[in-house]
């Protein structure tokens, strides 16, 4: 790999590829174009800042807008991408209708016939650039890790060559990391890829991911910056975002920057996904990678901040704007 590139990070499109998302800030940072158009610009714009500064891993989703209809244009329009990887989920569909106001924005279906229908949709705008496809949010009560059916399909993805895996949400990550590293497919391990979220503020899922890695599998973390409370003007005021921003102002860098960098000082962590929005945001993100994190600083964040449950608990009641 180019000395250029970033091997541990990745750019994700949650924010930037549908109109409405829950990311603090999000009114100072795309104010009110969010066409198709505007933000098919922005997406492409956001890439090629991505590309330049060394990125060569896209996440995206069904369910986040038109994202892979963005990044699949963009990659036509840009020869010089050969070497971009693009990770792909499957299990929610977009609702939105493209409003910012819209009651419902996703729906969620894990059925073999939804993997049917968006395994099909993803092939057909990503084709061979897809490299990496998650059941959306798996959680043990959807019962996705437990569908025969859904496994044998997945696994002829699998044996086409796209590595297949799985994302997590909630308070009760772990075990869903933990059951999806115990399905197997002819012998063989099924999801050898987990995307996570694990931030400052948030940090349950830890110890599974590291089970994971120890098994194999590739582990990617994502909110980092957990949906924006950890990044400058999108704090809210909470005992672990004061003390994370503290410590960040310690350090003298913005506290995305520590965030992330915390991120990265995982041993478990094989890619980190920043979520910037724009450019400016994704250079300061990407400049964690020269901050070192003082011993000490998760676990004394940790001790100030609230439960796995009451941070989902409060995730779950943010409004998308």
């Amino acid at each position: 790999m180019d000395d250029s590139t970033h091997p541990r990070l990745g750019i994700g499109l949650a924010a930037v590829a549908r109109p409405a998302y829950l990311t603090s800030g999000r009114a100072r940072d795309l104010g009110p174009d969010r066409s198709v158009d505007d933000l098919r610009a922005r997406t492409w714009a956001l890439l090629d800042a991505a590309h330049a500064a060394g990125i060569r891993y896209v996440d995206v989703a069904r369910s986040y807008g038109r994202s892979e209809e963005f990044v699949a244009g963009w990659l036509a329009a840009r020869p010089g991408t050969g070497d971009v990887e693009v990770g792909s989920k499957w299990g929610y569909r977009y609702v939105g209708g493209w409003r910012v106001d819209a009651e419902v924005h996703e729906v969620k279906d894990h059925s073999a016939a939804a993997f049917a229908e968006q395994s099909a949709q993803t092939l057909d705008l990503l084709g061979d650039r897809l490299r990496i496809y998650h059941v959306h949010s798996a959680t043990l009560d959807t019962g996705v890790l437990d569908d025969v059916a859904v496994h044998r399909a997945m696994a002829g993805l699998r044996d086409r060559g796209v590595r297949v895996g799985v994302s997590t949400s909630g308070p009760a990550q772990g075990d869903a990391v933990r059951r999806a590293l115990e399905v197997q497919v002819d012998g063989e391990p099924l999801f050898t890829s987990v995307q996570s979220t694990w931030n400052l503020l948030e940090q349950s899922a830890g110890p599974a991911l590291a089970d994971a890695a120890r098994a194999g599998a590739r582990v990617i973390v994502k909110e980092a910056v957990a949906n924006g409370l950890l990044a400058p003007g999108g704090g809210d005021g909470s005992p672990g975002v004061r003390r994370a921003e503290a410590v960040a102002a310690e350090l003298g860098v913005p506290v995305d920057r520590l965030a992330v960098a915390a991120a990265l000082a995982q041993p478990w962590a094989g890619r980190v996904l920043s979520g910037a929005v724009d450019p400016a945001h994704l250079a300061s993100n990407l400049a964690a990678v020269e901050v070192v994190v003082p011993d000490g600083v998760g676990a004394e964040i940790a001790a100030v901040g609230g439960t796995a449950q009451e941070y989902w608990g409060a995730r779950s009641r943010r409004r998308w704007a």
